[in-house]
Formats: C-alpha cells, sequence, structure tokens
C-alpha cells in the first residue's frame, strides 16, 4: 500500500516535471537573445538577481553578451547591457510602452491606480522649504528627521500656521515625529507590496499607512496653511475628476509623500555621509557655498536661520552638485523598464537585431554604467569631484572606449520613465546640505567606520538604504 502511494505521487511529480519542461520553460527562437529559465519554476532567477543584481547580470553579461533574457517571477525579462543601445530602447515608443508596467505597479501598494503629478514647480516649492535642524548630541545620520519634515511641511502645510505659542508648536512638533514613525513603517514593508503582497499582510504597516492617510483626508488639509499649489491642485482634480471616496483620495496623498521622500532621504544620507568623511568634499563645500551667501547677499545668523535659498542660488553651487552626484552614482539602483506592445526586432548600436516577443520586458539597469571602469575610473571609490571639469563646472562629457557616451549618469531613470520630481529633490537636498555646512560642524563618531552595505532588497526603486546607522556629532559653528 505505502509502495503503491509512493508510486503514484512518483508519477504526478514526475509528469509536473514533463510539463514544466515542455511548457514552462521557454525555448530560444531564431534570432532570439540568449534566454536562462532559472531551476525554480515561476521564480527562475528571481533569488540570484535579488541577493546582488549587478553581481549577477555582469556574470550573465560575461556569458552571453550584451543581451539576455532571464526569467523572473514568471516574466521574461530582457537584460540591455550596451549603454551604446540604450538609446534603441528608450526612443522606441510605437514598440515599447512604459505605462503597462508603472501603472501595474502603482497599483500593488494602494490596491489601485495612483499618478503622481510631475512635479513643474519645483523652483516655486523649493523656496517655501525651511528645514530646520535641532541641537542634540550624538544621532543618527541615518535618521535625517529634519529632511523629513521640511518635505512633509512643505508639501502638506503647517497645521497650525505660524503661531509661535510653545504648546502649539510642541503639538506640530509631535504631528510631525508621528508621521516620520508611519512613514518608517510603511516604507519597510514598501519592496513587498511591490513585488504584489497585499498591505493586509502586514498589519503594523496597513495600520501606519491608514495614520498617515487620516492625517491627509481633504477637510483637514483645507484648514493647514501653506500648503504646495502641487497638492492643492491635486485636491482641486480629485475633487472634480477622481471617482475616489475620501479614504481613498487620501491615499494617494500617502502615496505622494513615498515617492517625495523614500529616495530623497536616503540620497541625502549618502551624500552627508560621504562628505563628512572626506575632509577636501567638506572643505570644497562649504567654500562655494560661503561664497555663493556672499554673492546673492544672503547673511549667517545663528538666532534666525530662516534663508531665502532661491532657484538662483542653488543653481551655482556646482560642488555640491558633483558630490550629491557622486553619491547617488554609488548608491543608485533603479531599474528601467519597458513592455513590449507587440512583436518586433530590437537593432543594437554593434548593428545586431534581436526578436523580441510581444509582452516581453526590456529592462536597463543603470549600476551597470556607473560601476563600469571603462566609463569611471575606480568606479567604488568616492571622487567628490568626478562630475567637475578642468574649470570647476559641471563636467557633462564621458566616453567609453574613446566614444562619447549619450547616457552615463542615470539614477532619476531615462526618457518619459525619468523621475517627474527630481528637480524639487534636487533643490531639497540642496537646501538641506547648504544649511547644515553654513550653521554646524561635523564628524563621524567613528572615524574609522567603513561605508555600510548597500540593501540590496530595494533594488529596482532607486535609491538603495544602508544596512545600519551611522553616528555623528555635531554642533553650532561660530559664525
Amino acid at each position: 500500500m505505502i509502495l503503491s502511494i509512493a508510486l503514484i505521487w512518483a508519477v504526478v511529480v514526475g509528469f509536473c516535471c514533463l510539463l514544466w519542461l515542455a511548457v514552462g520553460i521557454r525555448h530560444r527562437q531564431s534570432s532570439e537573445p540568449p534566454v536562462e529559465n532559472g531551476l525554480i519554476p515561476y521564480l527562475g532567477c528571481a533569488l540570484q538577481f535579488g541577493a546582488n543584481p549587478l553581481q549577477f547580470l555582469r556574470s550573465r553579461q560575461k556569458k552571453y553578451g550584451h543581451i539576455f533574457t532571464c526569467k523572473i517571477a514568471g516574466q521574461y525579462i530582457h537584460f540591455l547591457c550596451d549603454p551604446f543601445s540604450y538609446h534603441s530602447v528608450i526612443r522606441q515608443g510605437r514598440h515599447l510602452d512604459w505605462r503597462k508596467f508603472h501603472f501595474a505597479t502603482s497599483v500593488k501598494p494602494e490596491g489601485r491606480h495612483w499618478v503622481v503629478d510631475p512635479d513643474e514647480r519645483a523652483g516655486q516649492m523649493v523656496q517655501e522649504a525651511n528645514p530646520q535642524l535641532r541641537i542634540g548630541g550624538p544621532t543618527s545620520l541615518r535618521g535625517l528627521i529634519s529632511m523629513l519634515e521640511s518635505g512633509y511641511l512643505t508639501l502638506f502645510g503647517k497645521e497650525l500656521g505660524e503661531d509661535k505659542c510653545q504648546a502649539r508648536q510642541e503639538a506640530q512638533k509631535a504631528l510631525v515625529l508621528n508621521a516620520l514613525e508611519n512613514f518608517k513603517e510603511f516604507d519597510k514593508i514598501f519592496p513587498a507590496l511591490v513585488a504584489g503582497l497585499p498591505i493586509h499582510v502586514f498589519k503594523s504597516a496597513y495600520c501606519a499607512r491608514e495614520n498617515l492617510a487620516k492625517t491627509m483626508h481633504a477637510e483637514k488639509l483645507s484648514k493647514r496653511e501653506n500648503v504646495s499649489d502641487l497638492i492643492s491642485m491635486r485636491m482641486i482634480l480629485n475633487d472634480s475628476l477622481s471617482t475616489f471616496n475620501d479614504v481613498s483620495k487620501a491615499r494617494t496623498h500617502v502615496a505622494l509623500l513615498w515617492a517625495s521622500q523614500a529616495n530623497t532621504l536616503p540620497a541625502t544620507f549618502w551624500s552627508l555621509f560621504y562628505m563628512i568623511r572626506s575632509p577636501d568634499a567638506m572643505k570644497a563645500a562649504r567654500e562655494e557655498v560661503q561664497k555663493v551667501f556672499e554673492t546673492f547677499g544672503l547673511k549667517i545668523d545663528p538666532d534666525n536661520p530662516t534663508l531665502n535659498l532661491t532657484r538662483d542660488v542653488l543653481d551655482n553651487m556646482p560642488v555640491l552638485d558633483s558630490i550629491m552626484k557622486e553619491a547617488m552614482r554609488l548608491s543608485s539602483a533603479s531599474l528601467n523598464i519597458r513592455v513590449a506592445k507587440e512583436d518586433f526586432l530590437l537593432h543594437l548600436d554593434n548593428q545586431e537585431a534581436y526578436r523580441i516577443r510581444k509582452d516581453d520586458v526590456i529592462a536597463l539597469y543603470p549600476p551597470m554604467l556607473h560601476y563600469d571602469p571603462e566609463i569611471y575610473e575606480d568606479p567604488y571609490e568616492y571622487k567628490f569631484d568626478r562630475f567637475l571639469d578642468e574649470k570647476g563646472q559641471e563636467k557633462t562629457t564621458f566616453t567609453r572606449k574613446g566614444r562619447k557616451l549619450r547616457y552615463f549618469y542615470m539614477p532619476f531613470g531615462s526618457g518619459v520613465t525619468k523621475c517627474p520630481g527630481r528637480f524639487f529633490a534636487v533643490y531639497e537636498m540642496k537646501q538641506f546640505l547648504s544649511l547644515v555646512l553654513s550653521y554646524f560642524d561635523m564628524e563621524l563618531l567613528d572615524p574609522a567606520i567603513q561605508v555600510p552595505p548597500l540593501d540590496q532588497s530595494r533594488a529596482g526603486l532607486g535609491i538603495l538604504q544602508p544596512t545600519y546607522d551611522v553616528d555623528f556629532r555635531y554642533k553650532l559653528r561660530s559664525v
């Protein structure tokens, strides 16, 4: 009897394996890229890719060439690794679609579509922000509470206006601290939501999202002062065009908060960390900020830290730009995705052409560029002036094997899928770093600390976070 049951199970397992070999794997057809199905049904190469995307892709590039296909979580993805052929993908609007993947991804954390409006008012909004640091003892460089406070209040306004009453200021501070804790809890499980797991599985994250949404109901936002034009426009559009109820409308604001802060915070962390760790970078940045402030008549006053940092001021800081770019080069891990709308032939720079099947995904992985030693000398080393030319201005020409590159720096994506809030994010970071450099002296508690490893679980979502906190000490500068 036991032998019969075992035999039946063996037959069933064997049949399933044969069925998977016949139907569950892709067989390469003529003119198609090399394909790797992986050993695990459905998952394919997902575990290997997720453990270390850059290492995985480099090993496959060495094995297969500049384009190859991997099965990842049931989807066949063509990875293109030749930077001179990126334009072939980015310009293929007739055959490739970006909306299908991005809308399908955006629906997962929320449960329905939400689209972040392109921020065309970054120049105005940046002047509304006023990040302020509070004096204290040693703190975590990873936390950056002032950044979230500034971003939150810039977007959603101050519930209590400009009232100077200490009790009301404490209430405002408590509101922001509560928002920070809820944001962190929601952000922690965001990769799982994008992977398709329902938010209800994560009770604490679901509660965190709902708590954030409660503070963003239209009724409450209407009572706040200095609400940004972006949020005001979204509220008008929600009321006039949307079929969402009030709770769902508030959840879209939570999504916008995440989009505006989830990558800006770690990008600021890495910029500040590398700058503190490099005395030359700190010296050059501080001298530049002081010079620009003097040119525009801005005075540093510890008793009044409010500064009108306009777009013109921030646009005249190439050293700070280079510091930020280098930090993001080392920490960004976005995926540029396009979906084939039909079967077509993809022509590469080397005159080769490959057949792409309908509904397949084509992916560009910018770290393949950012860590390429033929583009960036010593790519794993931090060089604060890497993006400066001989005259100390922005460097715009990078080459590979003697050829000028059109794409060499892609932390914000490419083409029509470039991050719509990238200008606001950059200005927000520059404001924060300018104020830090102007008002504070900083040092790492452990000067010999190693660079924290990147959290690879967030690969594909933008800027990778550090795997652990870094403690530093700061104090007011004598002006």
